[in-house]
């Protein structure tokens, strides 16, 4: 019983959230995506030796300072028991547009926005695996998507993989 509180809880929260996300305007422009010469991804595989667990499949594993634009923001990556920092300078007026031409976000469009399904090449399907991209914005939970999140200069955010 109390197992179902929680999962009807948490449906309740992403519909909040899908909700939310529904009520800004999707704009997507992309940006120049200049990458860290040191920190290169490697497609389909990891960018780090021996990373194990949903890790060997991130395009990044470190630390990565990406993009051009007047604003810089944070956006910490968190799977199982690690942490990538990346750093993102961008002109995009929304997350999204901020993180989706870096390659960083990809998911499914639906009548809400963008529902995140992976973020650096960790997926994340709560309907297959469980698990789904919680978005937090400076610590908070956020209650808008990637999609009416605005981008703050100076802002942190975070996409942490949990288990419903």
């Amino acid at each position: 019983m109390n197992k179902t509180k929680k999962l009807a809880a948490l449906f309740l929260a992403l519909a909040m959230v899908f909700a939310l996300a529904a009520c800004g305007e999707t704009a997507v422009t992309p940006s120049a995506g200049a990458e860290s010469p040191s920190a290169e991804p490697v497609p389909g595989g990891s960018a780090e030796p021996g990373a194990d667990g949903v890790w060997a499949e991130a395009a990044y594993t470190g630390n990565t300072e990406l993009g051009e634009g007047a604003n810089t923001i944070s956006v910490d990556v968190t799977a199982e028991d690690k942490t990538v920092t990346f750093t993102v300078h961008t002109d995009a007026e929304n997350l999204r547009a901020a993180l989706e031409p870096l390659g960083l976000i990809a998911g499914d469009e639906s009548e809400l926005g963008l529902y995140i399904k992976t973020v650096n090449g960790i997926s994340a399907d709560y309907e297959a695996d469980g698990y789904y991209w919680a978005l937090y914005i400076d610590g908070e939970y956020a209650m808008t998507g990637v999609d009416t999140t605005p981008v703050t200069d100076g802002g942190e955010y975070a996409l942490v993989r949990e288990a419903a």
